[in-house]
């Protein structure tokens, strides 16, 4: 049962950052929106990096594998993969018909859902691989150190549940499915986890491959949509200072929380 309240905690992060939709106007001001685009992508960059990336090549040390060979090939991966969904997903850009700015709704939350979600399946497996070693003997992790690891996950997921469902209900989403999408986003974490801890042996080996595959899709993701976005019209500043400190937030959070 502690193990399985255990896997459900970063789920809960997820969920409550989701929730904060319920706090919202029915539309976010357009400085308020900028802010939120840079912040997100801020959050996004610094989760590739100190969440995915850097675990991905010393989880490949310890394997005994060429520490920055996973990362690489992982993450080329994970940016083909979301280069392919942006051919086969409707391309709506701007056009001289439309006015300027306007892009295509379901593309852009679509790469920002699938973005957050990727990273999570590689984050819930990771917890799921340090809970399958606190069940084992002998390997110097405990079910405290465990259950820290997830709470860390936790808060760090908090303002990714928000960075989906805040700009959904922009958008147009009603607010009970703006946060139903957010909190889906995390669902698959647990389930990584469970699946881990059920065939630890054949996931672990390529669980550098998947952490460095999601920062691959999550980079894409804000290259892509996120910071085009920010930086499109009036207030492009407030896009590049929600940048800084989401960067910054997500990165003391990594670090803090290992």
């Amino acid at each position: 049962m502690t193990i399985f309240i255990g896997l459900l905690i970063p789920f809960l992060g997820t969920a409550l950052g989701s929730a904060m939709v319920f706090f919202m106007k029915n539309k976010i001001n357009n400085k308020v929106q900028k802010f939120l685009l840079g912040f997100a992508s801020g959050v996004m960059l610094a989760a590739s990096i100190w969440s995915l990336l850097i675990p991905s090549m010393d989880m490949a040390e310890e394997q005994g594998k060429i520490t920055w060979f996973p990362a690489a090939i992982g993450f080329l991966l994970g940016i083909v993969f979301l280069l392919i969904l942006d051919v086969i997903i409707p391309h709506l850009h701007i056009s001289h018909e439309k006015p300027e700015g306007m892009k295509s709704k379901f593309k852009k939350t679509t790469m920002m859902v699938l973005a957050v979600t990727l990273h999570n399946i590689p984050e819930g497996m990771a917890a799921g691989a340090t809970f399958a070693g606190a069940m084992l003997e002998n390997t110097g992790i405990t079910i405290a150190g465990a259950i820290s690891l997830a709470i860390g996950i936790a808060i760090q997921n908090f303002p990714e549940g928000a960075i989906i469902s805040m700009p959904l209900k922009s958008e147009g989403v009603s607010k009970p499915k703006a946060f139903l999408y957010g909190m889906l986003s995390g669902i698959v974490e647990p389930i990584g986890a469970i699946i881990t801890i059920l065939l630890t042996h054949a996931v672990v080996p390529i669980l550098p491959y998947l952490l460095s595959f999601a920062a691959g899709a999550m980079i894409y993701a804000v290259v892509e949509e996120l910071i085009p976005e920010s930086q499109e019209g009036e207030h492009s500043n407030l896009g590049r200072i929600g940048v800084t400190i989401g960067f910054v937030i997500m990165m003391v959070l990594d670090v803090a929380l290992g």
